[in-house]
């Protein structure tokens, strides 16, 4: 098969990055994003991928999006059996290029689930102007939306979003981990937090769990969104001095600080799915996470950690509770459980998808 696939950029190593890194590797696929920095693939661990950046687009909200969905829409791109689209703004090529294939990270939430709250923490000018965009922008994704083929959802609860919001059907593949990268040196003395630092990853919740648990130590790992200083984020968290940012971290780093940590921090807003998860429990590490979205699927409550409502109270008394021994003695159950999301079963789904997909295009 001869696969293009289209993601939104590729500035920095979140989740979405490392689910097209890993097909465009495992297919030989050529990839296509906006702002490429192509020290990402090395630093993914994933050199050999071929990507091509499309365009430069601004670093600020909402002209990068507007930015993004129009390079998308008009960029050329040549032939392929079948192309595999990823992120938010990619699906603005669905009606051009085809047959395709969207795996869904999740419809566009300020569009929807998270309209009102983005909305309510603007100023009243910005949030005029907020409102503007969706109404012009939304009609326009979902008119992008009804030239997808085929759409696969991370999880069961982004299909159900799919199902809600868009009114389709949806195909569910778990994102990927290489849990074989991954190694349990020890139970730490720090707690980790892995994620994009933004509104709604929820790094103030926390940051206020941590306040309540002085002599815990909280290490946080992720660079901030497009066009956010991260300076200016995390001083306006006013954070505590027992939790400490990293910023992003090469591929490397992270595994060695899954390795060593005492376990996961997991606290975002409805998650679509997550892989901080996942990847500690492949380092053999328990999750304290909220029990909310995407965490349901992967976190088995008392078994490979615990999920609990999203209030610093009943967080912080798990944490509190968490000895180092019955952290260790979930080792072998968060190693297993991680094996069920391995970077081979989602491979071998995806190529089960996109086999049929592919010899429609060829038989025309």
């Amino acid at each position: 098969m001869r696969i293009a696939v289209l993601h939104d950029h590729m500035s920095f190593i979140g989740g979405g990055e490392r689910v097209v890194l890993t097909l465009a590797s495992a297919f030989d696929a050529d990839l296509y994003v906006t702002d490429l920095d192509p020290s990402l693939p090395p630093r993914a661990g994933m050199p050999a991928v071929r990507a091509t950046e499309i365009a430069r687009v601004s670093q600020k909200a909402p002209m990068r999006q507007n930015a993004q969905a129009r390079a998308f829409r008009d960029a050329s791109i040549p032939d392929h059996d079948v192309y595999v689209l990823s992120g938010n703004w990619a699906v603005f090529a669905a009606p051009r290029l085809r047959p395709n294939l969207w795996y869904c990270h999740t419809p566009v939430r300020v569009f929807y689930d998270l309209r009102d709250p983005v909305l309510k923490s603007l100023s009243p000018v910005r949030r005029a102007a907020a409102r503007r965009w969706i109404e012009r922008r939304r009609p326009e994704y979902e008119a992008a939306v009804e030239g997808v083929d085929t759409i696969v959802a991370n999880s069961r609860n982004v299909s159900g979003r799919i199902r809600r919001f868009l009114g389709r059907t949806s195909e569910v593949v778990y994102p990927p981990v290489d849990t074989a990268r991954y190694r349990f040196d020890r139970v730490g003395d720090f707690w980790l937090s892995v994620n994009r630092l933004s509104h709604e990853k929820r790094i103030d919740l926390q940051l206020e769990v941590f306040r309540r648990l002085p002599r815990e130590r909280l290490v946080v790992a992720g660079g901030p969104q497009m066009g956010v200083r991260m300076e200016r984020f995390v001083r306006s968290l006013d954070p505590p001095r027992n939790v400490e940012f990293l910023g992003e971290v090469d591929d490397s780093k992270l595994r060695d600080l899954y390795a060593t940590c005492r376990g996961l921090i997991a606290t975002s807003q409805d998650e679509d799915f997550g892989l901080g998860p996942v990847e500690a429990m492949a380092s053999g590490k328990a999750v304290v996470a909220v029990d909310e979205g995407g965490y349901r699927e992967s976190v088995v409550h008392r078994k490979t950690g615990w999920l609990r409502p999203a209030t610093p109270e009943r967080l912080a008394a798990c944490v509190a509770e968490a000895t180092p021994d019955a952290l260790a003695a979930m080792r072998g159950a968060c190693e297993a459980r991680a094996r069920q999301f391995d970077v081979r079963v989602f491979v071998d789904r995806m190529r089960e998808l996109l086999e049929p997909v592919a010899g429609k295009a060829r038989a025309r």
